[in-house]
Protein backbone atom coordinates (compact mmCIF):
# COMPACT_ATOMS: atom_id res chain seq x y z
CA UNK A 1 0.00 0.00 0.00
CA UNK A 2 1.86 3.15 -1.18
CA UNK A 3 -0.07 5.42 1.20
CA UNK A 4 1.00 3.35 4.21
CA UNK A 5 4.57 3.28 2.91
CA UNK A 6 4.55 7.08 2.61
CA UNK A 7 3.60 7.45 6.29
CA UNK A 8 6.62 5.44 7.37
CA UNK A 9 8.94 7.19 4.94
CA UNK A 10 7.83 10.46 6.54
CA UNK A 11 8.36 8.95 9.99
CA UNK A 12 11.97 8.18 9.07
CA UNK A 13 12.37 11.72 7.70
CA UNK A 14 11.15 13.15 11.01
CA UNK A 15 13.81 11.16 12.88
CA UNK A 16 16.50 12.36 10.49
CA UNK A 17 15.34 15.99 10.76
CA UNK A 18 15.47 15.91 14.56
CA UNK A 19 18.91 14.27 14.55
CA UNK A 20 20.25 16.89 12.18
CA UNK A 21 18.88 19.74 14.29
CA UNK A 22 20.24 18.43 17.58
CA UNK A 23 23.67 17.73 16.09
CA UNK A 24 23.76 21.26 14.69
CA UNK A 25 23.03 22.50 18.22
CA UNK A 26 25.95 20.51 19.67
CA UNK A 27 24.12 17.48 21.12
CA UNK A 28 25.68 14.01 21.26
CA UNK A 29 23.51 10.95 20.56
CA UNK A 30 23.88 8.32 23.32
CA UNK A 31 22.41 5.01 24.49
CA UNK A 32 21.02 4.07 27.91
CA UNK A 33 19.70 0.77 29.35
CA UNK A 34 16.31 -0.66 28.43
CA UNK A 35 16.47 -3.11 31.36
CA UNK A 36 16.68 -1.12 34.59
CA UNK A 37 17.02 -2.24 38.19
CA UNK A 38 15.18 0.91 39.33
CA UNK A 39 12.60 2.56 37.09
CA UNK A 40 12.11 6.31 37.15
CA UNK A 41 11.95 9.55 35.22
CA UNK A 42 8.18 9.41 34.82
CA UNK A 43 5.07 8.63 36.84
CA UNK A 44 3.96 5.40 35.17
CA UNK A 45 3.43 1.67 35.77
CA UNK A 46 6.39 -0.42 34.53
CA UNK A 47 6.58 -3.88 33.01
CA UNK A 48 8.39 -6.19 35.44
CA UNK A 49 10.75 -9.02 34.53
CA UNK A 50 13.32 -11.22 36.29
CA UNK A 51 17.03 -11.74 35.62
CA UNK A 52 17.80 -15.41 36.29
CA UNK A 53 21.59 -15.16 36.62
CA UNK A 54 21.40 -12.28 39.08
CA UNK A 55 18.17 -13.50 40.68
CA UNK A 56 16.99 -9.90 40.57
CA UNK A 57 13.87 -8.04 39.54
CA UNK A 58 14.25 -5.71 36.56
CA UNK A 59 11.95 -3.25 34.82
CA UNK A 60 11.53 -2.30 31.19
CA UNK A 61 12.37 1.39 30.81
CA UNK A 62 9.52 3.86 31.38
CA UNK A 63 11.91 6.76 30.72
CA UNK A 64 15.62 7.33 30.14
CA UNK A 65 15.65 10.65 31.99
CA UNK A 66 17.72 9.73 35.02
CA UNK A 67 20.42 8.03 32.95
CA UNK A 68 20.75 11.02 30.61
CA UNK A 69 21.10 13.33 33.60
CA UNK A 70 23.85 11.10 34.95
CA UNK A 71 25.69 11.55 31.66
CA UNK A 72 25.41 15.33 32.07
CA UNK A 73 26.91 14.94 35.55
CA UNK A 74 29.67 12.85 33.97
CA UNK A 75 30.79 15.72 31.77
CA UNK A 76 28.70 15.56 28.58
CA UNK A 77 27.22 19.03 28.06
CA UNK A 78 24.33 18.08 25.76
CA UNK A 79 22.93 14.60 25.03
CA UNK A 80 19.93 13.07 23.28
CA UNK A 81 18.48 9.63 22.71
CA UNK A 82 15.67 8.10 20.68
CA UNK A 83 14.23 5.24 22.74
CA UNK A 84 11.44 2.74 23.05
CA UNK A 85 9.68 3.26 26.38
CA UNK A 86 7.34 0.70 27.92
CA UNK A 87 4.41 1.50 30.20
CA UNK A 88 2.03 -1.15 31.49
CA UNK A 89 -1.08 0.92 30.97
CA UNK A 90 -4.03 1.29 28.62
CA UNK A 91 -4.24 1.06 24.84
CA UNK A 92 -6.21 3.73 23.01
CA UNK A 93 -6.02 6.15 20.09
CA UNK A 94 -2.87 7.89 21.36
CA UNK A 95 -1.37 5.27 23.71
CA UNK A 96 0.56 2.08 22.98
CA UNK A 97 2.37 0.14 25.74
CA UNK A 98 5.58 0.29 23.66
CA UNK A 99 6.14 3.71 22.15
CA UNK A 100 8.87 5.91 20.70
CA UNK A 101 10.26 8.87 22.60
CA UNK A 102 13.00 11.44 22.27
CA UNK A 103 14.68 12.93 25.31
CA UNK A 104 17.45 15.51 25.36
CA UNK A 105 19.27 17.41 28.10
CA UNK A 106 21.55 20.43 27.95
CA UNK A 107 23.78 21.82 30.69
CA UNK A 108 23.67 25.47 31.77
CA UNK A 109 20.27 26.28 30.24
CA UNK A 110 16.74 26.37 31.69
CA UNK A 111 13.27 25.54 30.41
CA UNK A 112 13.14 28.69 28.30
CA UNK A 113 15.94 27.41 26.05
CA UNK A 114 14.24 24.00 25.89
CA UNK A 115 11.07 25.74 24.66
CA UNK A 116 13.12 27.23 21.83
CA UNK A 117 14.45 23.80 20.85
CA UNK A 118 10.97 22.26 21.08
CA UNK A 119 9.23 24.74 18.79
CA UNK A 120 12.17 24.75 16.36
CA UNK A 121 12.14 20.95 16.10
CA UNK A 122 8.40 20.84 15.39
CA UNK A 123 8.68 23.63 12.80
CA UNK A 124 11.58 21.90 11.04
CA UNK A 125 9.76 18.56 11.01
CA UNK A 126 6.66 20.12 9.45
CA UNK A 127 8.77 21.80 6.76
CA UNK A 128 10.65 18.58 6.04
CA UNK A 129 7.51 16.44 5.79
CA UNK A 130 4.99 18.82 4.22
CA UNK A 131 7.01 21.73 2.87
CA UNK A 132 5.22 24.28 5.08
CA UNK A 133 4.49 24.89 8.75
CA UNK A 134 0.71 24.60 8.35
CA UNK A 135 -1.10 21.27 8.12
CA UNK A 136 -4.67 19.99 8.33
CA UNK A 137 -5.72 17.63 11.09
CA UNK A 138 -9.29 16.55 11.86
CA UNK A 139 -10.82 19.66 10.33
CA UNK A 140 -8.34 22.08 11.93
CA UNK A 141 -5.61 24.09 10.25
CA UNK A 142 -2.66 23.94 12.63
CA UNK A 143 0.44 26.11 12.28
CA UNK A 144 3.60 25.10 14.17
CA UNK A 145 5.68 28.10 13.11
CA UNK A 146 7.79 29.40 15.99
CA UNK A 147 7.51 31.15 18.36
CA UNK A 148 4.59 29.52 20.19
CA UNK A 149 2.51 31.28 22.88
CA UNK A 150 3.15 30.62 26.58
CA UNK A 151 0.40 30.36 29.21
CA UNK A 152 0.73 29.36 32.86
CA UNK A 153 -1.42 26.48 34.08
CA UNK A 154 -3.36 28.68 36.52
CA UNK A 155 -4.01 31.28 33.82
CA UNK A 156 -5.19 28.54 31.48
CA UNK A 157 -7.70 27.29 34.07
CA UNK A 158 -9.03 30.83 34.50
CA UNK A 159 -9.11 31.82 30.81
CA UNK A 160 -10.08 28.51 29.20
CA UNK A 161 -11.83 26.71 32.04
CA UNK A 162 -13.61 29.79 33.38
CA UNK A 163 -12.62 28.92 36.95
CA UNK A 164 -10.96 31.43 39.33
CA UNK A 165 -8.96 28.59 40.80
CA UNK A 166 -6.31 30.64 42.60
CA UNK A 167 -9.03 32.33 44.68
CA UNK A 168 -10.65 29.06 45.79
CA UNK A 169 -10.10 27.54 49.23
CA UNK A 170 -9.13 23.88 49.57
CA UNK A 171 -12.69 23.08 50.66
CA UNK A 172 -14.05 24.77 47.52
CA UNK A 173 -11.58 22.87 45.33
CA UNK A 174 -12.58 19.56 46.90
CA UNK A 175 -16.22 20.40 46.35
CA UNK A 176 -15.48 21.26 42.68
CA UNK A 177 -13.86 17.87 42.20
CA UNK A 178 -16.76 16.08 43.87
CA UNK A 179 -19.44 17.93 41.88
CA UNK A 180 -17.78 16.99 38.59
CA UNK A 181 -16.80 13.43 39.50
CA UNK A 182 -13.08 14.16 39.10
CA UNK A 183 -11.09 11.79 41.31
CA UNK A 184 -7.54 12.08 42.57
CA UNK A 185 -5.36 9.04 43.27
CA UNK A 186 -4.63 8.87 46.99
CA UNK A 187 -5.10 11.69 49.46
CA UNK A 188 -6.15 15.23 48.55
CA UNK A 189 -3.29 17.35 47.26
CA UNK A 190 -3.92 20.87 45.95
CA UNK A 191 -1.16 20.75 43.36
CA UNK A 192 -2.40 17.50 41.84
CA UNK A 193 -5.96 18.86 42.05
CA UNK A 194 -4.84 21.87 40.01
CA UNK A 195 -3.34 19.58 37.39
CA UNK A 196 -6.51 17.47 37.27
CA UNK A 197 -8.78 20.50 36.81
CA UNK A 198 -6.52 21.72 34.01
CA UNK A 199 -6.66 18.33 32.28
CA UNK A 200 -10.45 18.15 32.54
CA UNK A 201 -11.28 21.73 31.51
CA UNK A 202 -8.49 22.96 29.23
CA UNK A 203 -6.57 20.31 27.31
CA UNK A 204 -9.11 19.65 24.55
CA UNK A 205 -9.17 23.39 23.75
CA UNK A 206 -5.41 23.56 23.04
CA UNK A 207 -5.60 22.99 19.28
CA UNK A 208 -2.85 25.38 18.17
CA UNK A 209 0.68 24.83 19.53
CA UNK A 210 1.15 26.26 23.02
CA UNK A 211 3.41 25.88 26.04
CA UNK A 212 1.58 25.43 29.35
CA UNK A 213 4.09 26.61 31.95
CA UNK A 214 4.64 26.86 35.69
CA UNK A 215 2.96 23.74 37.05
CA UNK A 216 2.27 23.18 40.77
CA UNK A 217 5.27 21.99 42.78
CA UNK A 218 3.58 18.68 43.69
CA UNK A 219 3.41 17.48 40.07
CA UNK A 220 7.06 16.38 39.71
CA UNK A 221 9.94 15.53 42.08
CA UNK A 222 12.58 16.16 39.39
CA UNK A 223 12.00 19.82 38.55
CA UNK A 224 13.33 23.09 39.99
CA UNK A 225 11.02 25.46 41.80
CA UNK A 226 10.03 28.58 39.91
CA UNK A 227 12.52 31.32 40.78
CA UNK A 228 9.68 33.82 41.36
CA UNK A 229 7.09 31.57 43.06
CA UNK A 230 8.26 28.56 45.10
CA UNK A 231 4.77 27.02 44.94
CA UNK A 232 5.29 26.43 41.21
CA UNK A 233 7.82 24.56 39.06
CA UNK A 234 9.85 25.67 36.06
CA UNK A 235 8.06 23.09 33.95
CA UNK A 236 6.22 23.21 30.66
CA UNK A 237 4.10 20.85 28.62
CA UNK A 238 3.74 21.48 24.88
CA UNK A 239 0.30 20.84 23.41
CA UNK A 240 -0.98 20.47 19.85
CA UNK A 241 -4.55 19.38 19.04
CA UNK A 242 -5.21 18.88 22.74
CA UNK A 243 -2.41 16.31 23.00
CA UNK A 244 0.65 16.66 25.18
CA UNK A 245 3.59 16.20 22.83
CA UNK A 246 6.44 17.27 25.13
CA UNK A 247 7.16 17.64 28.84
CA UNK A 248 10.16 19.64 30.05
CA UNK A 249 11.85 21.04 33.15
CA UNK A 250 14.52 23.28 34.45
CA UNK A 251 16.05 20.20 36.05
CA UNK A 252 16.54 19.97 39.79
CA UNK A 253 20.24 19.51 40.67
CA UNK A 254 20.28 19.92 44.46
CA UNK A 255 20.83 16.42 45.96
CA UNK A 256 19.39 17.31 49.39
CA UNK A 257 16.13 18.64 47.95
CA UNK A 258 16.02 15.80 45.41
CA UNK A 259 16.27 13.11 48.09
CA UNK A 260 13.55 14.76 50.17
CA UNK A 261 11.18 15.02 47.20
CA UNK A 262 11.78 11.43 46.16
CA UNK A 263 11.17 10.24 49.72
CA UNK A 264 7.96 12.30 49.86
CA UNK A 265 6.75 10.70 46.64
CA UNK A 266 7.48 7.22 48.00
CA UNK A 267 5.31 8.09 51.01
CA UNK A 268 2.53 9.33 48.73
CA UNK A 269 2.68 5.99 46.96
CA UNK A 270 2.16 4.24 50.26
CA UNK A 271 -0.82 6.56 50.80
CA UNK A 272 -2.57 5.28 47.68
CA UNK A 273 -1.21 7.42 44.82
CA UNK A 274 -0.86 4.96 41.97
CA UNK A 275 1.98 6.32 39.82
CA UNK A 276 4.98 7.35 41.90
CA UNK A 277 8.71 6.96 41.41
CA UNK A 278 10.98 4.89 43.68
CA UNK A 279 14.18 6.17 45.27
CA UNK A 280 17.14 5.86 42.89
CA UNK A 281 20.35 5.89 44.93
CA UNK A 282 22.65 5.76 41.88
CA UNK A 283 21.00 8.87 40.47
CA UNK A 284 21.24 10.66 43.82
CA UNK A 285 24.91 9.72 44.13
CA UNK A 286 25.63 11.22 40.70
CA UNK A 287 23.89 14.41 41.78
CA UNK A 288 25.94 14.51 44.98
CA UNK A 289 29.17 14.32 42.95
CA UNK A 290 28.05 17.48 41.15
CA UNK A 291 25.34 17.93 38.54
CA UNK A 292 25.29 21.23 36.64
CA UNK A 293 22.07 23.18 36.11
CA UNK A 294 20.33 21.97 32.97
CA UNK A 295 17.12 21.87 30.98
CA UNK A 296 15.60 18.74 29.50
CA UNK A 297 12.56 17.45 27.63
CA UNK A 298 10.76 14.27 26.66
CA UNK A 299 8.98 14.16 23.29
CA UNK A 300 6.25 11.77 22.15
CA UNK A 301 7.50 10.97 18.65
CA UNK A 302 4.48 8.87 17.64
CA UNK A 303 2.06 11.73 18.25
CA UNK A 304 4.16 14.13 16.18
CA UNK A 305 4.15 11.60 13.34
CA UNK A 306 0.36 11.23 13.66
CA UNK A 307 -0.16 14.97 13.38
CA UNK A 308 2.21 15.56 10.47
CA UNK A 309 0.95 12.59 8.44
CA UNK A 310 -2.76 12.97 9.24
CA UNK A 311 -3.13 9.57 10.88
CA UNK A 312 -5.98 9.11 13.36
CA UNK A 313 -4.56 6.38 15.62
CA UNK A 314 -1.12 5.64 17.02
CA UNK A 315 -1.16 2.12 15.59
CA UNK A 316 -1.13 3.63 12.08
CA UNK A 317 2.32 5.20 12.65
CA UNK A 318 4.01 2.23 14.40
CA UNK A 319 5.47 -0.48 12.20
CA UNK A 320 4.32 -3.29 14.51
CA UNK A 321 1.81 -1.93 17.05
CA UNK A 322 0.54 -3.88 20.04
CA UNK A 323 -2.88 -5.26 19.11
CA UNK A 324 -5.65 -6.89 21.09
CA UNK A 325 -6.11 -10.63 20.33
CA UNK A 326 -8.77 -11.38 17.72
CA UNK A 327 -10.60 -13.53 20.25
Amino acid sequence: NPQVAEVFQKRTLIYQTIRDYLREEGFLEVETPTLQSVYGGANATPFVTHHKALDQKFYLRISNELYLKRLIAGGFDAVFEFVKDFRNEGIDRTHNPEFSALEFYQAYVDYNEIMRHTENICERCALAVNGRTEFEYEGHTIDVKAPWPRLSMLDAIEKLGGISFSKMSDAEVQNLLKENGWELDGDYNRGLATQLVFEETCETQLIQPIFITDHPKETSPLCKQNRENPELLERFEAFIYGWEIANAYSELNDPVIQRRLMEEQVERGRGGEKETQPLDEDFLRAMEYGMPPMGGVGFGIDRIVMLLTGQLTIRDVIFFPTMRPES
